[in-house]
C-alpha cells in the first residue's frame, strides 16, 4: 500500500501488553509504506513518556491494559495522536468512537482490516495536512495562537470557525458552547484548552466557564462584561486579573 501522499510521513506507537499482538501489527505496518514504528510499549504510562519527548501521530492501542486501560489513557491526553484501537473485546467500542477514535479493531486482525483502518487514519492525516499547509488550523494544532480560523468537530464533522466571529465560549463539563452572531456551535472539548491555545491578545478567560473575545466586550465592570447584551460574570479567582487588564485598555 502506497502513502497517499509522498510527503506524509506518518509515526506510529504500538502499545499492548500482549507481545504477540504487537508482532502482528509490527508485521503489517512493516508491509505499508510509509508508516513508521517510533517506539511499542507494552503499558499505557511507558506510552506517555514516548508522546511526552517524540512526535506520535498515529497509535496502535490496545483497552485492556495493566495501569490504566487505554481508553482512560486517551482520555488523560490534552492534544491525543490519532488512535486505531486494537482488542479483543467489543464492547468498549461505543467508548472508543467517544474519545474520536479513528477505528476500532477487533482480534484477530485480518490484513485487510488493517489496511482499511490505516487508509482511514490517512484521510484524517491528509486533512490536518492540507490544513496547515493553507495556514488554517485544525483544533488540535499549535498553530491556533498565529492562525484567523480554527475548526473543531460538531454534528460529526469538521467545522470552521472564524476567530473573529466568537464572541465568547461557555464550558458545559466536557463540552463548550462557542457562541457566534445568530448561532452556537457545540464541540467536545475542555475550556481549558481552547483558552492556551487561542491568542491571548484577543481572548480573556473571565470564569471558570466563560472565555470571551475583548473586542466583543460591549461594557463591563468589577462583577460583569456584557457582550451581545448578555452579562457574564467574573469569577472571584479572575477579578483581579481581568479588572486590571479591562480598565488597562481604557487609558
Amino acid at each position: 500500500m502506497q502513502a497517499k501522499d509522498k510527503n506524509i510521513k506518518v509515526n506510529c506507537l504500538l502499545v499492548d501488553d500482549e507481545p504477540l499482538a504487537l508482532d502482528v501489527i509490527t508485521s503489517y505496518i512493516d508491509r505499508v509504506d510509509g508508516l513508521d514504528i517510533i517506539g511499542k510499549c507494552a503499558n499505557a504510562l511507558d506510552a506517555f513518556e514516548v508522546i511526552q519527548n517524540r512526535q506520535v501521530d498515529l497509535l496502535f492501542l490496545d483497552i485492556q491494559m495493566p495501569k490504566l486501560d487505554g481508553i482512560d489513557f486517551i482520555k488523560s491526553l490534552p492534544n491525543p495522536p490519532k488512535v486505531i484501537f486494537t482488542t479483543a473485546y467489543r464492547e468498549y467500542a461505543i467508548e472508543a468512537f467517544d474519545v474520536d477514535a479513528v477505528d476500532y479493531l477487533l482480534k484477530p486482525i485480518p490484513f485487510s482490516r488493517f489496511l482499511k483502518a490505516v487508509g482511514k487514519a490517512y484521510q484524517h492525516l491528509q486533512f490536518q495536512v492540507n490544513l496547515n499547509a493553507s495556514n488554517t488550523p485544525m483544533e488540535v494544532g499549535p498553530e491556533l495562537k498565529s492562525m484567523e480560523a480554527i475548526f473543531v468537530r460538531a454534528d460529526k464533522k469538521m467545522v470552521k470557525i472564524l476567530l473573529q466571529e466568537i464572541l465568547y465560549i461557555e464550558s458545559l463539563k466536557d463540552y463548550v458552547l462557542i457562541h457566534l452572531p445568530g448561532k452556537r456551535i457545540i464541540t467536545k472539548q475542555k475550556i481549558s484548552y481552547l483558552e492556551e491555545k487561542l491568542p491571548e491578545d484577543k481572548f480573556l478567560r473571565i470564569h471558570r466557564s466563560f472565555l470571551v473575545s475583548l473586542d466583543k466586550i460591549q461594557a463591563f465592570s468589577p462583577s460583569h462584561v456584557e457582550i451581545n447584551e448578555k452579562e457574564l460574570p467574573i469569577g472571584r479567582s479572575y477579578k483581579s486579573t481581568v479588572n486590571e487588564i479591562l480598565f488597562s485598555n481604557t487609558e
